[in-house]
């Protein structure tokens, strides 16, 4: 298919590549669903729904989205239809969100991942000076009534974004709040500075001495000069402690911690590169969205031994690099290959063989989820421990239609496994055939 090419040079952002032909498991354009001062958000959307391929072609269960944020910034509270899994790719980032009718906040850093339900109010602050803050996302198919990727329900807004709280009628709202309807005039036609906002002045200041003196209740100090703010709205509409549950508690509620992919050693190690993944096991929140997270960084010219994924289709983000991407056709009569760089989206659907490849130039480095919180075990096709070595044998042999000693000459010379070397030669080429590898 030779189409417009797009190449997300700064993962999330676009450097348009015109003429170029690409593979229909990259994901080509990223659409932007957010643009403010404060920053964006961009969602590069699986094949389905609006895909070019329309209602028959390859269906997506996973969009992936990408967020920035300018320092001193806030994403101001809201909750989406859909589930989220964040990740910390540069800098750090406060999130805080409802948890068992508690608030619950976090501080993140780089390679931390976190997840927030569908449904569940939450906000990030990037407090930090001078560090832009990007965080790259799974996103559950929506249930929304079009066809946006996903929708957000904004608690906090003015007139840009609109609270969902403004829909209501003013004398009813004012009843459920117990104020005048002149009170909530002036908290729900303040804002105008769009989803993600900049902090300034004493926002700025009272966020940063929670931050830094690592506050993160809610205090009667936000209350000293009888001004009201969206953190009385929430308490006004949804009770004191944001529910029975935690009236009267001082301090967050107790939520599952952050889980940071570097702080870990990896599953697979050896001097071609390395490779971890995380499911239910390791990190129970992502059994309630149903979504696995991995991370392979691949040496200068090796590559991820080809297999399969049995148990659910998988979604990668270059994060450094460059290289290849191959995927096998179901009936081996070829095979499709998407060059990769950073920035750059890409899906394998489950039972598709596949393997990736990095560029001579240098390392690979690909950060993903999977549609599923079960363990994976991909079935490697071939490598030192693959299917094939584990059914050597005359069965297997028949198959091929070859004796078994002539398998097992060739599936035995590869001695390393998972993630393989380069190779050391180029291809041969034979009088008057097309290149063959030795």
């Amino acid at each position: 298919m030779a189409v417009t090419g797009y190449r997300e040079r700064e993962i999330g952002g676009e450097e348009e590549v015109r003429g170029t032909t690409t593979s229909p498991f990259k994901l080509e354009k990223s659409e932007q669903v957010v643009k403010t001062e404060g920053g964006e958000v961009r969602v590069v959307r699986g094949f389905g729904s609006s895909s070019k391929w329309g209602w028959g072609g390859p269906v997506s269960p996973m969009h992936i989205g990408f967020i920035f944020m300018e320092p001193k910034t806030l994403f101001i509270p809201q909750y989406l239809d859909s589930s989220l899994i964040l990740f910390v790719h540069r800098g750090e980032v406060r999130v805080g969100w409802i948890y068992k009718d508690g608030l619950a906040e976090r501080q993140l850093k780089m390679g931390d991942i976190i997840h927030i339900p569908a449904g569940s109010t939450f906000y990030m602050v990037n407090a930090g000076e001078g560090q832009r803050l990007q965080i790259i996302c799974s996103i559950d198919t929506s249930e929304s009534m079009d066809f946006s990727p996903y929708q957000s329900f904004f608690i906090g807004g003015g007139m840009y974004p609109t609270s969902v709280l403004a829909g209501f009628d003013i004398g009813t709202l004012s009843t459920a709040l117990n104020v005048t309807e002149e009170e909530v005039h002036s908290i729900l036609g303040s804002q105008t500075g769009g989803p993600i906002v900049l902090l300034t002045g004493e926002a700025a200041e009272r966020i940063d001495r929670r931050r830094r003196k690592g506050l993160l209740e809610f205090h009667d100090g936000d209350e000293e000069d009888g001004r009201w703010t969206w953190r009385k709205l929430l308490t006004g509409i949804l009770g004191g402690g944001f529910g029975d549950s935690n009236r009267g508690k001082k301090g967050p509620v107790r939520s599952p911690d952050p889980y940071n992919v570097y702080d870990r050693d990896p599953d697979f190690r050896n001097d071609y590169g390395w490779s971890l993944a995380l499911d239910e096991h390791d990190y129970h929140p992502l059994k309630h969205s149903d979504i696995g997270v991995y991370v392979v960084n691949l040496t200068a010219g090796s590559m991820m031994a080809p297999h399969v994924n049995p148990r659910a289709t998988e979604y990668g983000v270059v994060l450094g690099g460059s290289g290849e991407v191959h995927v096998v056709s179901p009936n081996g009569t070829g095979v499709t290959k998407a060059e990769v760089a950073e920035g750059d989206v890409f899906w394998i659907p489950r039972y598709f063989p596949f393997c990736q490849v990095a560029s001579r130039s240098g390392p690979l480095e690909f950060f993903g989820f999977t549609t599923s919180a079960r363990r994976n075990r991909p079935q490697f096709l071939v490598g030192a421990r693959s299917i094939l070595t584990a059914m050597m044998g005359p069965e297997l042999a028949a198959g091929f239609g070859v004796s078994e000693e002539q398998l097992r000459d060739v599936v035995d010379a590869q001695r390393e496994t998972t993630i393989l070397p380069s190779r050391p030669w180029p291809p041969v080429r034979r009088e008057g055939k097309t290149p063959v590898n030795r």
